[in-house]
């Protein structure tokens, strides 16, 4: 009977320990769901075209720079990243003080992450190829034409939930700028 009662108190007391596990705090929505946002900052914009062009540049006499798609395996590790990180944020528990900063952080993972899949993809097979530096600024272009402002709207929305979430729980943020 001693053994069973044991058991029954380890089995409890594992369940009680991973539950509270699984009970993300105030940092770990933040880190999800806000930080996060960081490693696509740059889209719809000419820094990241710029990023793709400058790896697909060649230098004389240097050896290990003829690695083939680079500014493929660029976008292909945003895109993937980005897709963990929307799997790490759905699987957040909503609540009443989180659902609307999950909700938009949701929304704009899903908002960049088939541009990075599709015209991305498309612009990082120009510069790998060497494509014309016109062809390259004319599909760079269409995609911040095109993306820029909705990703705009979402992004200054998290941001400015993020901001007000950090602030109610004091979590040390530094916003730049």
């Amino acid at each position: 009977m001693k053994i069973r009662n044991i058991t029954y108190l380890f089995a409890l007391g594992f369940m009680l320990a991973l539950a509270a596990c699984t009970n993300p705090t105030p940092e770990n929505y933040f880190d999800r769901a806000v930080l996060n946002t960081n490693i696509f900052n740059d889209f719809a914009s000419e820094n990241f075209t710029r990023d793709l062009i400058a790896t697909t540049v060649k230098h004389e006499g240097v050896q290990g720079n003829e690695a083939p798609n680079q500014a493929q395996m660029i976008v292909d590790n945003k895109a993937q990243y980005i897709e963990k990180a929307l799997k790490d944020i759905k699987a957040l528990k909503k609540t009443d003080e989180t659902k609307e900063m999950l909700e938009t952080s949701i929304a704009l993972h899903e908002y960049v992450l088939p541009v990075y899949k599709n015209e991305y993809t498309a612009l990082a097979k120009l510069c790998d190829s060497g494509a014309a530096k016109d062809d390259i600024a004319a599909l760079a272009l269409e995609i911040d034409n095109k993306y820029a402002a909705q990703f705009e709207e979402l992004f200054v929305k998290l941001t400015n939930l993020g901001k007000a979430y950090a602030k109610a729980h004091d979590i040390n943020v530094s916003w730049g700028k």
